[in-house]
C-alpha cells in the first residue's frame, strides 16, 4: 500500500483561489495526457505517487479525458479508491463538462441536462461522493448562460462539487458568469485558460486583469506550449515525442525555423538563470500572483519532480523579463 512522504507539504507553495478559502498548489496535475485508454496503469499510478509526495493535491480531469472518453477519470478512480483513498480530504480533484461526451443533442456543451448528467457519470467513475472544482469547460454561445450558471449552482448546492469553475471563457464570458454566480451566492472561483510564453491570450484579451481585480483566481494549461517550450526540438524531432506519438495537438510544421530559434533564445535565457526551458516556462506562468497554479502533464514521474522545483525561481529581472517579450512577440 502506498504511504505519502511526511515531508510532502514541505515541498510546495499554496496560493490562495481568488477571494476563496482554497487554496491551490502552484504546480498542479492535469490528466489530459498519459491517462487513457492507451497509457501504462502502473506508470499513472507512479505520476500520481509522486506528484502527491511533492505536495501537488490538485489533480485536474474532465469528463472526456482519454483517449477513450471517460478512460482517465476511470483510470484515476481505480487509483483514488485504492492507493490514495486514506487521503481523499487531503487532495482536489476537478473535473470538466462541456464538450462532446456521448452522441446525441444532450451530451455536449452547455445544457442543464448534459452537465448534471456528466458530473453524476464522472462521480461514478472516479468512485467519488464529490469533486472539489466542477467546470464548466467552453462557451456556449446558443444556451443562455443563466442556464448554464445555475446548473453549476445545482452541482454545488446538491454536495456533488464543493466549488464553480469555468474553462476556456473570454473576460466577457467570465464577467457575465460572476455576476450571475454572485447573485446565486454560489462560491465561483476559477478560470481555466491556455496561457504560456508564447500564448498571451489571457494577457490580450483582459482576462487575466480582470480576474486579478475580482478576485478570480486562474490556473494555466498548456503552458509549455504543447512541448514547444522545451528543449526537446532543438535537436530535431524525437522518436517518443508527442508530434510522433500524437498528432493531435502539436504537428511538425508548427517547428518552423523562425520558431526554433525563439526556442533557441529561449533556452540560452534559462540556461543563464540555471534552469531548463521548460522549467523557466513554468516559472514565468506565475512570476505574478494573477495566476494562482499551472497546471503540469507528465509521462515519467522525474518530470513531476524537476517541474516541481521551479517554485523556488518564480522571480525574474526586468530584463529577463523584456528578453523574453522580445522574442517570444516578435512577429
Amino acid at each position: 500500500m502506498y504511504q505519502a512522504d511526511t515531508k510532502r507539504y514541505e515541498k510546495m507553495v499554496y496560493n490562495r483561489c481568488g477571494n476563496s478559502g482554497l487554496k491551490l498548489p502552484a504546480v498542479s496535475l492535469g490528466l489530459w495526457h498519459n491517462f487513457g485508454s492507451t497509457g501504462n496503469f502502473e506508470n499513472m499510478k507512479a505520476l500520481c505517487f509522486e506528484a502527491f509526495d511533492h505536495g501537488i493535491t490538485h489533480f485536474d480531469l474532465a469528463n472526456n479525458y482519454g483517449p477513450v472518453y471517460g478512460s482517465a477519470e476511470e483510470n484515476f478512480g481505480r487509483i483514488i479508491s485504492t492507493d490514495l483513498k486514506p487521503y481523499r480530504d487531503e487532495l482536489l480533484i476537478s473535473t470538466k463538462a462541456g464538450y462532446d461526451m456521448w452522441p446525441g443533442p444532450y451530451g455536449d456543451w452547455g445544457s442543464r441536462k448534459y452537465l448534471l448528467a456528466s458530473l453524476d457519470q464522472s462521480l461514478k467513475r472516479m468512485k467519488l461522493d464529490y469533486v472539489d472544482i466542477f467546470y464548466h469547460h467552453r462557451m456556449d454561445p446558443e444556451t443562455p448562460l443563466e442556464e448554464t450558471m445555475s446548473a453549476l449552482d445545482t452541482a454545488v448546492k446538491s454536495g456533488k462539487a464543493l466549488y464553480a469553475g469555468i474553462s476556456n471563457y473570454n473576460k466577457e464570458y467570465t464577467e457575465k458568469a460572476a455576476k450571475i454566480l454572485s447573485d446565486l451566492k454560489c462560491p465561483f472561483i476559477i478560470n481555466q485558460r491556455r496561457y504560456s510564453i508564447f500564448d498571451r491570450t489571457i494577457e490580450e484579451d483582459g482576462v487575466k486583469e480582470y480576474a486579478g481585480k475580482h478576485g478570480i483566481g486562474i490556473i494555466a494549461f498548456s503552458p509549455l506550449a504543447q512541448g514547444l517550450l522545451t528543449d526537446k526540438y532543438l535537436h530535431g524531432i524525437p522518436e517518443d515525442s508527442r508530434i510522433k506519438k500524437d498528432g493531435r495537438f502539436l504537428k511538425a510544421d508548427a517547428l518552423t525555423e523562425k520558431k526554433l530559434a525563439q526556442i533557441q533564445a529561449l533556452n540560452d535565457i534559462a540556461q543563464e538563470r540555471g534552469q531548463s526551458l521548460a522549467q523557466m516556462a513554468l516559472s514565468w506562468i506565475l512570476k505574478d500572483s494573477d495566476v494562482t497554479s499551472v497546471l503540469i502533464g507528465a509521462s515519467k514521474p522525474e518530470q513531476i519532480a524537476e517541474n516541481v522545483e521551479i517554485i523556488h525561481k518564480t522571480k525574474f529581472t526586468e530584463e529577463e523579463l523584456r528578453k523574453i517579450d522580445e522574442i517570444s512577440l516578435e512577429k
